[in-house]
Formats: C-alpha cells, structure tokens, sequence
C-alpha cells in the first residue's frame, strides 16, 4: 500500500502554550510519573518519525537538554498552536511534519502511521486524528499531519489575524482518522487533570 515513508515526516511536540489554566506554569515541563510531559510526548512520538523538534517560548534551556532542536514562535505574543505548527513548518526539512501536544503524554503508539496512510490514500494535504465520545465524532486538530509546503498559506491565514486551526485546515484537502480509544486523547490542562493522569 502507498504510504509515506518515515524519514519523510518531522515529529514537532507543540509545548510553546501560556499554560494558563495549569496556572500559568510550563506544562510541558510538568512532572508526570518521574518526567517532564513534554519528555514523554517526545519519547512517545520519536519511534514514529524521521526527526523530531519541540516548539516552546520559555526555559528553552530545559527543553533543550531532552536532546532535539527547540524553537520558539516566529509570531509573538503565544498565538496559540498555530503559531507553534508555523514555527514547525518553517524549520522542518522534510515534505511532512506532524504535531502533538506536550501535554497528552499517551497518544497511540501507531498515530503517525495511521495519518500517513490515510494523507497517502486519499491525496490529502493534512489528515488529522479524530475520536468518538459519545457518539459524536469530534477531531483532535493538534494531531496533525500535514505537508510542510503548506507553510505559505498559513503565513497569509495568520496575517488575517485568524488563529482557528480548523477554518485553516478546511481551506485544505484534508482527512480524518478515526481512534478507537478516546482516553488516549486524554489531555492534561489544569492540575487536577494532570492528576487524573498520574493514575
């Protein structure tokens, strides 16, 4: 079956957000189960990809010493993820980059995989994963795939002052992947869901 070839696809783990409802901390420097979150995202995503980078805007120092380049937004003033997916496609050398959050330390093993077949087989430009909770099929945009030739088209979308990663996305031929498992997805945004995690 046509698919893309591993060494093809950048892995970015996006840990450049204010944090703000962890209480305006890291979060990718968070502690869960003995490393910081965006360590294990980082460790998680690297069996996936060909390279990998992190996308941060405070204590690079640290983010450094997990061993990938780091690169904080060429946007200022934290403008959210697509900020962090630019940074990604200006940096990234190959034809695909793929981005994950830092703080969903326990997203599937086979994510990468599965986006890259689905992106090959239907000719799309960005395939993004998706799960169903409650019967209602709901995308996950921050796992994303996509071509680093997009890159143009996000420069001008960002120069309208727009910052909807799913309006960007829609102009784009674009694919979902359905996940069985939600809980996968989990995300940790506050303190207490970063203690739902440790469990």
């Amino acid at each position: 079956m046509n698919t893309i070839a591993r060494e093809d696809i950048t892995g970015l783990v996006l840990a450049g957000g204010r944090g703000s409802r962890m209480g305006g901390v890291d979060k990718g420097l968070q502690n869960h189960r003995g490393m910081p979150l965006a360590l294990h995202a980082l460790l998680r995503l690297q069996p996936q990809v060909g390279n990998s980078m992190l996308s941060a805007n405070r204590n690079l120092s640290a983010y450094e010493a997990m061993g990938v380049p780091v690169w904080p937004d060429s946007v200022e003033g934290y403008a959210g993820p697509l900020a962090g997916l630019l940074t990604g496609l200006e940096h990234a050398e190959t034809p695909w980059l793929v981005t994950v959050p830092c703080d969903t330390p326990d997203f599937p093993t086979d994510l990468v995989e599965r986006l890259a077949a689905a992106a090959a087989a239907q000719d799309a430009e960005i395939a993004m994963a998706a799960t169903l909770e409650d019967g209602q099929r709901r995308a996950q945009p921050v796992f994303c795939l996509l071509r680093t030739d997009l890159v143009e088209s996000l420069v001008a979308f960002l120069h309208t002052g727009e910052r909807k990663f799913g309006l960007w996305a829609g102009r784009h031929r674009k694919t979902e992947v359905v996940f069985d498992d939600a809980a996968a997805f989990f995300n940790a945004n506050t303190p207490q869901e970063l203690q739902q995690l440790q469990r």
